[in-house]
C-alpha cells in the first residue's frame, strides 16, 4: 500500500522517495520521480465500472453456488456437485473446520465483498466516512480468501485425475463462479478510495 503523507506528499513503495504529488485529474497518474513506478492515478467514472462489475458479478453468484461445479464419473458412477453439495457432504463425514473454511471462502467472503462494494458505491454521506473507510479496508483484506475455494478444488481435480480412478468434467457452476471471482476482482480495483472522502450533506 502507498503511503501518503500530510501536505500532498507521497511516499514510493518501490524506492522509498518522499515526494510532492499534485493532485491527479481523472485519467491522469503520478509516477516517481526516480524510479518512474505509478504512485497514484484517477480512474475515470470509477463509480459507474465498479457497480456495474459488482453487479456482474452479483448476478452470477447465484448460478456459481447452485449449478454443478464438476461432472465425475467414478467406477461408473455418475455424479454432480455442487458448491453447497460439498459444503454439506463435508459436514457430514464430520469435517467441519475444513466445511466452515469452504463455505466461508465461496459464499461468505464473495458475497460480504460484493456487499461492501456496493456500500462504498452507493453511500456519500459525509457521517459514513469513517465506516466507509473501514469497509474499504476490509474488502481488501478479505479478497484473497476467496481464491481459497478455487485452490482446493484445483488440488482435489489434480488428485483425481493423478489417480485416474475417475473422470472429472467441468460443470456450468465452475465458470460462473470463476466469472464472480474474476468480476469482484476487477471491482475492487476500479474502485477509487478517494471516493470515500467526497462530502454531502446527508
Amino acid at each position: 500500500m502507498k503511503t501518503q503523507l500530510n501536505g500532498g506528499l507521497m511516499a514510493c513503495e518501490t524506492c522509498g522517495l518522499v515526494q510532492q504529488v499534485e493532485d491527479v485529474q481523472a485519467g491522469e497518474r503520478a509516477v516517481c520521480a526516480r524510479c518512474a513506478c505509478v504512485l497514484c492515478k484517477h480512474h475515470a467514472d470509477s463509480r459507474t465500472r465498479t457497480a456495474a462489475l459488482a453487479l456482474s458479478a452479483l448476478l452470477l453468484y447465484l448460478p456459481a453456488n447452485i449449478y454443478p461445479i464438476m461432472t465425475m464419473e467414478y467406477m461408473g458412477r455418475h455424479t454432480e456437485n455442487t458448491v453447497w453439495g460439498g459444503i454439506k457432504a463435508l459436514y457430514q463425514d464430520r469435517m467441519w473446520y475444513v466445511a466452515i473454511i469452504v463455505f466461508a471462502a465461496s459464499i461468505l467472503i464473495p458475497l460480504l465483498k460484493l456487499i461492501g462494494l456496493f456500500f462504498l458505491v452507493v453511500s456519500r454521506s459525509r457521517r459514513l466516512q469513517k465506516l466507509r473507510l473501514w469497509v474499504y479496508k476490509l474488502v481488501g483484506w478479505v479478497g484473497p480468501w476467496a481464491m481459497l475455494y478455487v485452490f482446493l478444488l484445483s488440488v482435489l481435480v489434480a488428485l483425481i485425475r493423478f489417480g485416474r480412478f475417475a473422470t472429472v468434467i467441468p460443470g456450468p457452476g465452475i465458470y460462473a463462479f470463476s466469472s464472480v471471482v474474476v468480476l469482484t476482482l476487477l471491482a475492487a480495483q476500479s474502485f477509487d478510495p478517494r471516493l470515500i472522502w467526497e462530502e454531502k450533506n446527508h
